[in-house]
């Protein structure tokens, strides 16, 4: 269905990577690829232009990295869902790449059915968050958001903060809550502006660290 079909755009250095991206993810039934850019300074330019839904993005990049374009995005307050592309040895551009507003990130030999997977996910709202960049994010200094900023919020707040660390879209928590999801958005708003986070991927880093996550 037209209504149901996710636009990608690939931002990736190497042309053979995006193809070999295109060429597979053109044959899922719900997934459109509809750009494509070579370094991150076009790709937030790409982004900016097309408002795709979901962008995969390489962190290592000549020029503009993935991180950096990462910032931008976020402050052209772009509503793109950011999938990092990255290897195991990368965890500490990974976190950054997390702080900085991605959604969650893909390894690049990751099997194309569970990046068809992954994109969908994050298009639905979930965080990917896998324990590897959870242990790194553990042994990290903290970057704000300390402890004593959780005891401010409610229980209810903190069942909804241990959700969205669990990956659950708004519409999941509110189904597992039995609220409505006028409600769930109220009570995200309310933790972000108490933890002071920007989005809920930072309020899902902060829930992993100080041991609020499910």
């Amino acid at each position: 269905m037209a209504d149901k079909i996710i636009r990608v755009l690939l931002v990736d250095d190497h042309q053979v990577v995006r193809r070999g991206l295109r060429t597979f993810l053109e044959i899922q039934g719900d997934i459109e690829v509809v750009g494509e850019a070579a370094d991150g300074a076009e790709g937030v330019a790409r982004a900016e232009e097309l408002r795709p839904d979901v962008v995969l993005m390489d962190v290592k990049m000549p020029g503009t990295d993935g991180i950096e374009a990462l910032r931008r995005l976020r402050e052209l307050d772009n509503p793109a869902k950011v999938l990092v592309v990255t290897s195991f040895t990368e965890q500490r551009t990974v976190v950054p790449a997390l702080r900085a507003g991605a959604s969650g990130y893909v390894y690049k030999d990751v099997d194309p059915d569970a990046l068809a997977g992954a994109i969908r996910s994050v298009h639905a709202g979930h965080v990917l968050l896998q324990p590897e960049v959870a242990g790194a994010l553990l042994a990290q200094d903290d970057g704000g958001g300390g402890t004593g900023r959780g005891s401010t919020l409610t229980e209810r707040e903190r069942e909804v903060l241990g959700l969205i660390a669990d990956g659950r879209s708004n519409r999941e928590i509110a189904r597992a809550l039995v609220l409505s999801e006028k409600t769930v958005k109220t009570h995200v708003s309310n933790i972000l502006m108490k933890l002071d986070l920007s989005d809920r991927t930072q309020a899902a880093l902060w829930a992993v660290r100080h041991g609020a996550a499910g």
